[in-house]
């Protein structure tokens, strides 16, 4: 059973993007660790959501549909998380579908980079490779190494595909005002996923971003995360606390043959408790009444 201090998780990747288990798996896990609840937040995507949702329902364990969204930022990182979103309402579908789409020109563009540098390479090449969920540039990593351009996957990256290589080609993201609305009209709760990744090495530059996305409609930070350190994890307390945020948590987990992060642990000390999902539901109650 997990511990007192691991009782749910909010940042999970299945299949359905760049997970290693599928939903169903990824629900069954996290029962069979005593997770109360988990939130499935894959990539751009809602693909996962219903069988996750169908699998907590059967195994009764609380599924929180949710999605990560990536967002414009020239300085870094920037993701947001939407939680309790209604991943059947039209406009999100929408919007997710011009990613996909953005995501197959991208794809093509790569390819022809690649074949311009002399490298023979196809993209159904691409599409054989052993990854699940979306094709991406990890699939064209594992081609590369496969036709002995690269020795691994990371001398791909370097050589190739890392942003500013040869055959890098810049993703579709939305604008941070954009993917909060999106995110708001589906009903969800927008959350800043691990602001480290923004690169703002400064203190008082992250709280600046961070008052512009509360002035945007940001409703909370997540602050539990396996790579925050002491120090970070307090200030994001910090932050939440004086402009108002819901505090959330997660792994961030793909898989157990992926990366290090343990389900509903991180590296073993994530501290997330279930009173975190009542606040997100509080949240979540407040804006729908101010939207009626």
């Amino acid at each position: 059973m997990a511990t007192p201090m691991s009782e749910i998780d909010l940042h999970i990747h299945t299949t359905a993007s760049d997970g290693t288990m599928s939903p169903s798996e990824v629900v069954q896990y996290a029962k069979k660790k005593g997770l109360r609840a988990i939130a499935i937040t894959d990539h751009d995507t809602i693909e996962g959501i219903a069988e996750g949702l169908q699998e907590g329902s059967k195994l009764g364990l609380e599924v929180i549909p949710g999605v990560e969204l990536s967002v414009d930022f020239p300085k870094g990182t920037m993701h947001l998380l939407g939680y309790y979103i209604d991943h059947t309402n039209g406009e999100l579908l929408d919007k997710l579908t011009v990613v996909q789409r953005a995501r197959v020109e991208r794809n093509l563009k790569m390819i022809e980079k690649l074949q311009r540098l002399g490298i023979k390479i196809e993209l159904s090449e691409i599409k054989k490779a052993p990854e699940d969920g979306q094709t991406g540039r990890p699939h064209f990593a594992y081609a590369l190494v496969q036709k002995g351009y690269a020795k691994n996957i990371q001398d791909a990256f370097d050589r190739y595909l890392g942003k500013g290589g040869p055959a890098y080609v810049e993703k579709f993201r939305f604008s941070p005002a954009e993917a909060i609305s999106v995110i708001h009209k589906a009903g969800g709760v927008a959350v800043l996923a691990h602001p480290f990744t923004l690169n703002q090495i400064q203190l008082q530059d992250l709280e600046t971003v961070v008052v512009v996305l509360k002035e945007k409609g940001l409703d909370g930070i997540e602050t539990y995360y396996p790579e925050h350190s002491e120090g970070q994890t307090k200030f994001y307390l910090y932050l939440a606390q004086r402009y108002g945020l819901v505090v959330t948590g997660g792994s961030d987990f793909h898989g157990l043959n992926k990366d290090k992060e343990e389900l509903g642990e991180g590296y073993g000390d994530m501290n997330c408790t279930y009173n975190v999902v009542e606040e997100l539901k509080s949240r979540r109650e407040t804006r729908c009444r101010g939207l009626s």
